[in-house]
């Protein structure tokens, strides 16, 4: 099983200011699982919710025909302007998830979306949308799951990487409902942030065992026959 100390960092130069999620220990483990994909100039790869772009821009320094989409204009403008600190061209998108590439289709898609459970009914906005994803923290994985293999080419991959606190079991079975051939490619227990901490005593009363302090961080990879 992978550790926190096993992450390697990415050599990407990437600036992420308020508002726009800085790389982590999830953004690393996605970027090792990528690299293990064979990237190509032949691969066409679509990262999700790309914030400061440094996954996308990684994909395009390993060759691949990149396209970034996120939601917030912030993140566009910073992915833009890490791939251009980076001398690396791609297209980056803004929309909402795959709506922002209507028609295409891609061999890669990775993902990191917000999967931090959060108190609160209402959608989450300004900084905090970057990682507060309701209350089982699921508001954009079941959108991915659902969505992303209508993107997919044939033998394509997704790759997303996710808390075991909001539902590894469910993620597999919903990719496998849609048609994906999924299973858990990574896996690293690490330290709850400074997020979590601050929310112990609504985890603890949703049923959540917070003894350790520590969540499991987990890769997917979900493939298309």
């Amino acid at each position: 099983m992978t550790t926190e100390s096993d992450i390697p960092a990415s050599s990407v130069r990437c600036w992420a200011p308020r508002g726009v999620y800085r790389p982590q220990d999830d953004t690393r483990m996605l970027s090792r699982a990528m690299r293990r994909e064979g990237i190509t100039p032949r691969t066409e790869v679509l990262d999700l919710g790309t914030g400061s772009g440094v996954l996308a821009v990684e994909a395009a320094r390993l060759g691949a025909c990149v396209t970034a989409v996120d939601i917030s204009w912030l993140a566009v403008a910073i992915a833009r302007l890490n791939a251009f600190r980076n001398r690396q061209t791609m297209r980056v998108r803004h929309g909402d998830l795959v709506s922002a590439v209507p028609g295409r289709r891609f061999d890669l898609v990775v993902a990191n979306p917000p999967y931090v459970p959060s108190p609160g009914g209402a959608p989450p906005r300004g900084p905090a949308r970057a990682w507060n994803a309701g209350a089982d923290g699921r508001l954009l994985l079941d959108r991915i799951c659902d969505t992303a293999p209508a993107v997919m080419r044939s033998g394509g991959t997704l790759l997303m990487v996710h808390s075991d606190l909001c539902g590894v079991a469910v993620t597999l079975s919903r990719l496998r409902g849609a048609g994906l051939d999924a299973e858990v490619v990574d896996r690293a227990r690490i330290p709850f942030g400074r997020v979590l901490r601050s929310r112990l005593a609504w985890l603890r009363e949703q049923g959540v065992r917070t003894d350790d302090m520590r969540e499991e961080l987990v890769v997917i990879r979900a493939e298309r026959s």
